[in-house]
């Protein structure tokens, strides 16, 4: 009985464990998205994935007091335009390509814009760099974000 319940017990810390490292290794799951300006956090983001494709969407936005609560992307056009910001999928399209995930795009909210996207894990999994570019990837600038607790 004592053994059954050691290997039990083992077996579900394995389990437990094997589950941390896989999140830890991968982009799925909750990312904090931080100001470049300001260096505050501006935004919550949730990345999943379908059919071996992740794709972000706005959980929560930081806002200052005074600021809208809910405000709604008035710069995106087609069916974005004038939709919350909050609960729109963000990052479409990414598929792991060896180290790098590639092949998506990422809108920013902000101005509207939609540019082609890569992002890498940094730091053993706690950091996500997040990379938009118009062209190649050398024209664009990368964000760092940072995977919430």
């Amino acid at each position: 009985m004592m053994r059954r319940l050691f290997t039990l017990t083992v077996a579900a810390a394995a389990f437990a464990t094997a589950g941390a490292w896989a999140q830890e290794t991968s982009p799925i799951g909750v990312w904090k998205t931080i100001d470049d300006t300001t260096g505050k956090p501006k935004s919550l983001i949730r990345i999943s994935e379908n059919n071996g494709e992740l794709r972000g969407k706005i959980e929560k936005l930081f806002r200052e007091a005074g600021e809208e609560a809910n405000p709604k992307c008035d710069k995106c056009e087609g069916s974005l335009k004038d939709q919350p910001i909050i609960g729109m999928t963000i990052l479409t399209g990414m598929k792991k390509d060896g180290d790098e995930y590639r092949g998506g795009q990422i809108l920013d909210p902000a101005n509207g814009k939609v540019y082609k996207s890569k992002m890498s894990l940094a730091e053993g999994g706690k950091k996500l760099d997040v990379r938009g570019y118009i062209g190649v990837p050398m024209l664009g600038r990368t964000q760092t974000w940072v995977r919430a607790e």
